[in-house]
């Protein structure tokens, strides 16, 4: 078969359940369900405390912070929160040993990509009169690029799919001692700093790269390919691609020390250190802590209240297997037990957040009771409305 990316086959095997089976599955999956319960509350309960530390620590920073000339560093201030702003500057070069590719920037990052065969699954479910049960697996074997190993071992069907390992893996490499003026920068608050760009490789380094790895290689559009056909590539070949984030302004917001900046501890529990591309106020630094925080904790409430309503589905589980006996009715009971986890979900992930607010914050939690309580009344109004139409269309 041709090398050629989109080619795939596939493989599919049918597994017939007997409604027993799947019945006492069902029971293992109401166990899981008690388990999500539990850790989604967790969750929820540890990101509203999590999100009221932040928010705390970044109000209690943004009313202490001082702001300090870049290019003298004064004992006075140890210890103390200090916002420092100016041009980031390095002490030597990165080099990148195993391709000899220099930056005089801040950071120097490789991606690499291996040409694998990647697996995916595909599952159709047919229920049948009896409560039985045929699930269709497919599995589909592609040829791309991926930027890690895919291992070929764990494959359903590994003849004619194996993947070689991967020789080369993406590193991040920093730049020796970076420094705003006299304050030196610590290696936690550079790792994801600026933006990289990209970094041809030298053209007239390929062939003795070549020479070296006893492979073919090329510079297509400034990017390392390894191999033979760029335009038909091979299992195992690569693509390497260089990029840098170049030395630049940043503005700072941290602890001062006399070897330079880190956290800051707060009062409220958490640590601040803050660090933007340019010359950025540090009121405005502290306004996009605090918007940034705000976003996550809305994020993690999401997750948990998914993973609740997921744990609630697997409770109810059995009741859906028990009408399976005749499809059709599996189908309804399933809806109304989807129902009913979202009512408990709905009830329940407002309280868990108001016990946590109640802990940490008291006065707040009465308004998270008041909305969680408006939710779930609404959600039963709506329930109470769909039932009264369908008595009317049946009398109807």
């Amino acid at each position: 078969m041709a090398e050629e990316e989109g080619r795939q086959d596939e493989v599919s095997e049918v597994q017939r359940t007997g409604w027993l089976t799947r019945l006492g599955r069902s029971f293992g999956g109401v166990l899981v369900g008690f388990l999500l319960i539990a850790g989604s509350g967790m969750l929820l309960f540890w990101n509203e405390g999590r999100a009221i530390e932040t928010a705390q620590s970044l109000t209690e920073g943004a009313a202490v912070v001082v702001e300090v000339e870049a290019a003298k560093l004064d004992p006075a201030n140890d210890g103390r929160l200090v916002y420092v702003a100016g041009p980031i500057s390095v002490a030597s070069a990165i080099s990148d040993v195993d391709f000899g590719v220099r930056s005089n920037g801040l950071r120097l990052v490789r991606k690499v990509e291996m040409y694998q065969w990647t697996e995916e699954q595909h599952t159709e479910t047919h229920r049948k009169l009896g409560g039985a049960e045929e699930r269709v697996t497919t599995w589909r074997y592609t040829r791309k690029w991926a930027d890690h190993a895919v291992d070929s071992s764990k494959f359903h069907e590994r003849t004619g799919h194996a993947n070689p390992a991967m020789p080369y893996q993406e590193r991040n490499l920093l730049a020796a001692k970076p420094r705003i003026g006299a304050y030196g920068l610590p290696d936690s608050m550079v790792t994801g700093f600026g933006i990289a760009q990209p970094l041809p490789f030298p053209d007239d380094r390929a062939a003795a790269l070549e020479r070296r790895l006893r492979k073919p290689v090329r510079v297509v559009d400034g990017v390392l390919y390894i191999g033979g056909d760029p335009s038909k590539p091979a299992v195992g070949d690569l693509r390497i691609a260089f990029a840098e984030v170049p030395t630049q302004e940043a503005s700072v917001v941290a602890r001062q020390s006399p070897i330079g900046l880190g956290p800051y501890q707060t009062h409220a529990g958490g640590t601040v250190e803050l660090i933007m591309p340019g010359r950025v106020p540090s009121a405005d630094m502290f306004k996009s802590a605090q918007q940034e925080n705000e976003t996550l904790t809305w994020l993690l409430r999401g997750a948990g209240c998914v993973l609740m309503f997921f744990g609630f589905c697997l409770i109810l589980g059995p009741l859906g297997v028990l009408g399976d006996l005749i499809p059709i009715i599996g189908d309804v009971v399933r809806a109304g037990a989807g129902l009913v986890g979202f009512l408990f979900t709905v009830v329940m992930a407002p309280l868990i957040i108001a016990v946590a607010w109640l802990w940490y914050r008291p006065i707040v939690a009465i308004g998270v009771v008041v909305v969680g309580a408006l939710c779930a009344w609404g959600a039963i109004w709506v329930a109470r409305l769909h039932k009264a139409d369908q008595q009317l269309a049946r009398r109807a």
